[in-house]
């Protein structure tokens, strides 16, 4: 099999389960690397001995030899090099969220569609081992229908700060940094049912509180304790034409006593927990049980799920099959997370 060659636009710090998950591919070759800071850029041209250093996306593109494009750059240039990249001639892996707007989610997808390129949003934890276990079981019709989610991602000390919370490059905080991977998650695995409302809240009461001593957390490349114009916290109630609902809250910083990420579904026949740790709830013989799968990992195994979402990148990209994490699902994406904006920012339910 012909190895494709492959580019990674934006050097930091997610792009080295990219680079390690091309790395381990045999129809993959790591070939180009662009990133703005051209230090960054050529040390991880040595680490994963890659040939060609850019600073500049454009002229990455317009490399002809060059097959298609991984984007981890910051939110706000994700539609700008999306679209550029698609009208080069590359197929497009880009990290979620897919931009800010559903404007420039729209301009993308049509983008897609003149070009009849490959593009697959990085809804990472839909590529999980244990998200497509649990599918199966789904589509079998083993837990029923799926009518109620809920999904928890808190941080008490984690605002990384730079780009992360410059609202301007990064279009917010926690609900569409962290939030976006567990409402994509429930959302999914519900079958994607047509949202049309949201409620939320947004909260900026904390700061992010770097004047916390003795508790460490990640902090972003570029981080400045006096930049912060994103939320602290955000919580939403998801309502669904089919009847169904989601509940979902999330946080860079909050008075919590533990971070704490969960993920529960519930149907009429079952229901299941992905996070902390799989297991299903059933009733057998008038008797409720908790079923415990034996399984290689009992959560998200982060490093498979990006090794498996790079396959299936380019496994659409050499068949031209539709990706599982589509354009499409990147724009109802963007309209329930812009929508629980504005539902906060208006202090009202949102029509989608």
């Amino acid at each position: 099999m012909n190895k494709m060659k492959i580019g990674v636009i934006g050097a930091g710090s997610i792009s080295d389960l990219h680079f390690q998950s091309y790395s381990k591919q045999d129809n993959a070759d790591l070939f180009a690397v662009c990133d703005m800071n051209q230090q960054r850029a050529e040390k991880k041209a040595h680490q994963y001995a890659i040939k060609h250093v850019y600073t500049d996306y454009r002229e990455l593109l317009a490399n002809p030899d060059l097959d298609a494009v991984s984007i981890c750059t910051w939110n706000d240039s994700h539609a700008e090099i999306s679209i550029a990249a698609l009208r080069a001639g590359k197929h497009v892996l880009v990290e979620k969220p897919l931009c800010k707007t559903v404007e420039e989610a729209n301009r993308i997808a049509d983008a897609v569609r003149e070009t009849g390129n490959i593009l697959q949003v990085g809804f990472v934890r839909r590529y999980d081992t244990n998200a497509q276990l649990v599918k199966r079981f789904i589509e079998n019709g083993d837990l029923g229908e799926l009518y109620y989610a809920k999904a928890s991602c808190i941080r008490r000390l984690g605002n990384p700060g730079g780009w992360f919370a410059d609202t301007e490059r990064s279009g917010g905080g926690p609900l569409i940094d962290i939030g976006v991977h567990v409402i994509d998650l429930c959302w999914y695995l519900m079958g994607r049912p047509k949202p049309v409302s949201v409620s939320g809240h947004t909260y900026n009461k904390l700061g992010n509180r770097s004047n916390v001593r003795n508790l460490s957390f990640y902090q972003a490349a570029d981080y400045d304790a006096s930049l912060n114009s994103v939320e602290d916290m955000a919580n939403a109630l998801i309502r669904f034409e089919n009847g169904a609902s989601l509940f979902v809250d999330v946080s860079f910083t909050l008075h919590a006593k533990q971070d704490e990420t969960s993920v529960k579904l519930y149907g009429d026949k079952g229901g299941f927990e992905l996070e902390p740790e799989l297991v299903f709830v059933t009733e057998m013989n008038d008797t409720i049980l908790n079923v415990s799968p034996q399984t290689d990992s009992k959560s998200l195994n982060v490093a498979e799920a990006f090794n498996n979402e790079i396959k299936h990148f380019l496994a659409c990209c050499q068949t031209g099959n539709s990706p599982i994490s589509p354009v499409e699902d990147g724009i109802t994406m963007m309209k329930i997370l812009c929508g629980i904006y504005e539902s906060a920012s208006k202090g009202k339910e949102i029509n989608l």
